[in-house]
C-alpha cells in the first residue's frame, strides 16, 4: 500500500535482485515520508560494466518505467546506474520526474564546487565524462579516479573494493577535488563505509537522487 505522499519507484537497469533490494534499503532512509518500490530489470545485463551493456539495458529500463508509472501509479522514478539507461527516453514522454543517481549525484556534488569521480568500471569512463558534460558541469570536474581492479572482482571482495575506492578517493583529493562521487549504485554499501574514512565530502549517488526527487515532488 502506498504512503500518504505516494509512492517512489527505484528501477535497477542490472539484474540483480540483491542488489535492488540493498538500493530500496537505502532510498527508505532518505524518503521515509513515501513508500519506495524496488523494480529489477527482467533482461540484460547482471552488472553493468562497459557500453555495450549499458545500452543493452535501455530498453528494459524504458519497459519497466512505462509499467510502473502507468499500471502502478508511481509519483517519481528513480533509476538506480549512474550512467541511467533509459533516463532521457522516459523523461521525455512521461509526466513524472525521472531522475538518474548519476545525474543527482554530479549536480550535488558540483554545487559544492570541484569534484570527481571514484569508480570501478574503467569501460565506461567516456561515458562519465559525456554524462558530466551533458549536464554542465564540465568546467568543476577533477576526473575518473579508477580502481585497480574490475568491478566484478572487486564485487566478490567488499574489503578490497573499500581500499581500492579509498585509495581513489585520496588521488582525486590530490588533483583538487573537494568532493567525490561515488560511481555507481552497487557501490553504495562502501560509499557508505567511506564518509568516516577521509577528511573530503563523499556523495553517495542514491541519497544524492532521493533528495532531488524530493525536491521535485509538492509538499
Amino acid at each position: 500500500m502506498s504512503s500518504e505522499r505516494g509512492t517512489i519507484a527505484l528501477i535497477n537497469p542490472n539484474t540483480n535482485a540483491d542488489t535492488t533490494d540493498m538500493m530500496v534499503e537505502l532510498a527508505r532512509e532518505t524518503l521515509s515520508e513515501w513508500t519506495v518500490d524496488g523494480y529489477t530489470a527482467p533482461f540484460g545485463p547482471r552488472m553493468i560494466t562497459e557500453p555495450v551493456a549499458l545500452e543493452e539495458s535501455v530498453v528494459p529500463v524504458v519497459q519497466l518505467g512505462h509499467q510502473v508509472a502507468e499500471q502502478h501509479g508511481a509519483d517519481a522514478i528513480i533509476v538506480c546506474a549512474f550512467g541511467a539507461p533509459g533516463r532521457t527516453e522516459l523523461a521525455e514522454v512521461l509526466k513524472i520526474p525521472v531522475v538518474g543517481i548519476g545525474q543527482a549525484a554530479i549536480l550535488r556534488a558540483a554545487a559544492d564546487g570541484p569534484f570527481g569521480i571514484a569508480t570501478t568500471t574503467r569501460m565506461l569512463s567516456d561515458s562519465l565524462h559525456r554524462l558530466v558534460v551533458a549536464h554542465g558541469e564540465q568546467a568543476r570536474f577533477t576526473g575518473i579516479e579508477l580502481t585497480a581492479a574490475g568491478p566484478l572482482a572487486l564485487a566478490a571482495d567488499p574489503d578490497e573494493q573499500f581500499r581500492q575506492l579509498l585509495d581513489a578517493v585520496r588521488r582525486g583529493r590530490e588533483r583538487g577535488a573537494e568532493s567525490m562521487i561515488i560511481g555507481g549504485g552497487p557501490l553504495s554499501a562502501t560509499a557508505r563505509r567511506l564518509r568516516g574514512e577521509v577528511d573530503i565530502r563523499i556523495v553517495e549517488p542514491i541519497p544524492a537522487a532521493c533528495e532531488l526527487v524530493r525536491s521535485m515532488l509538492p509538499g
